[in-house]
């Protein structure tokens, strides 16, 4: 099954507001260019799927921009993989899956209940480390191979 790339995200200086981005540059070595938390271990990309993002509205009867998420990457049409090891194919960039994206007391301060909304069935994403970079921008192919 092949989802698709609906958005892109960063976050110029860690814990500032998330800017949606028309395309993006990933590497291996820092994740998506111009993000400031592509470095981190096992956590370069993040990445948020609509079905599971609008479930956790829908607990909230709220809707929120997905950058609440805090989220790089925002895909639709396929579910999250929630397997460790898991790969995801974006456009010409190749992620692996190495975790759970948690919800964070970031999510508490966005919207109160949000945390607790992302909880269930790995809602809040998946964390990855880039195996293969290259460009992306909405619109691109998303498959878990």
């Amino acid at each position: 099954m092949t989802g698709t790339l609906r958005a892109i995200a960063l976050a110029p200086k860690k814990r500032a507001p998330m800017v949606e981005v028309d395309h993006a540059t990933i590497t291996r070595e820092k994740g998506i260019t111009g993000d400031a938390r592509g470095h981190f271990p096992g956590r370069q990309v993040t990445v948020v799927f609509e079905d599971d993002w609008q479930a956790a509205c829908d607990v909230l009867d709220k809707d929120l921009p997905w950058t609440t998420r805090r989220a790089n990457l925002l895909v639709g049409g396929i579910d999250v993989p929630r397997r460790i090891g898991a790969q995801l194919r974006v456009g010409e960039v190749l992620l692996e899956v190495r975790e759970e994206t948690k919800p964070c007391g970031l999510m508490e301060k966005a919207v109160t209940g949000l945390k607790a909304a992302l909880k269930p069935g790995w809602r809040g994403g998946v964390c990855c480390v880039v195996l293969e970079g290259g460009e992306i921008a909405p619109g691109d192919d998303v498959a878990v191979l």
